[in-house]
């Protein structure tokens, strides 16, 4: 199982200064060393992190490949095709949120995520559209053509009673299964921590798992490299089990 880092809380320690660092280059360079399997990053509508400047500098840098989170609109489908990252994750976005609040609704969005679909496809860029464990949202997105579904586990890592959590974990296996039926990747994340990260990494068909939060905020204590490798062991310990 593969681990997509998350370098969004990197940018925003950076922006809360408005200084220059800490370097998402550094961050990036970094995170592919101690054996991250890709980069993640969200450019928000509001740029509250990530800055358009990122992306291009980043992009000639990376060893592994480039995951762009970012919403279903015309001003960031222009910016993908643009800088061309390997990965887009089309995610549901609002301004008020702290982070994304739950998955994308392919259903009532259909047409304008398809659009969007089909451009990224044309340009050779891999599509993954992230949504809830739902069954009508699966369908909806093998439907339309992207490739990968990237499993919202926001649920169940906030929920704090055994047995829903147990409940949550159960939906998110058989989705899993079924996704991957269907012929789609299946890849989950949010809200995954070092404690709840190797039930998920249990789940034989999540291909990878992108974190972000919880390695930044581990880093603090023991620092950067030695956040992303302890998280791989965690994966690594819950696929053995």
């Amino acid at each position: 199982m593969k681990l997509g880092v998350n370098i969004d809380h990197i940018a925003t320690i950076r922006q809360a200064r408005g200084t220059d660092y800490p370097s998402i280059l550094e961050a990036a360079t970094l995170a592919e060393q101690a054996g991250a399997d890709s980069i993640t990053l969200h450019l928000r509508e509001d740029r509250r992190h990530m800055q358009d400047r990122d992306l291009y500098e980043l992009k000639p840098l990376l060893t592994t490949k480039m995951n762009l989170e970012m919403a279903a609109t015309a001003e960031m489908l222009a910016i993908a095709l643009d800088v061309a990252p390997q990965d887009v994750c089309l995610v549901p976005e609002r301004r008020e949120e702290r982070t994304t609040e739950g998955g994308l609704d392919v259903i009532t969005h259909y047409q304008q995520i398809e659009k969007i679909t089909q451009a990224l496809k044309e340009a050779d860029i891999r599509v993954s559209l992230f949504i809830a464990p739902d069954k009508a949202q699966v369908d909806a997105t093998a439907k339309l053509g992207a490739p990968v579904i990237e499993i919202h586990t926001g649920h169940y890592a906030n929920l704090t009673d055994a047995n829903l959590q147990q409940q949550e974990l159960n939906k998110i296996k058989m989705i899993s299964a079924y996704a991957q039926e269907k012929g789609l990747v299946v890849n989950a994340g949010h809200g995954l921590h070092y404690e709840n990260v190797q039930q998920i990494a249990q789940i034989k068909q999540i291909d990878e798992l992108n974190i972000g939060h919880a390695i930044v905020a581990k880093a603090i204590f023991i620092g950067w490299e030695n956040a992303i490798q302890l998280m791989k062991q965690c994966m690594d310990e819950g696929q053995k089990r």
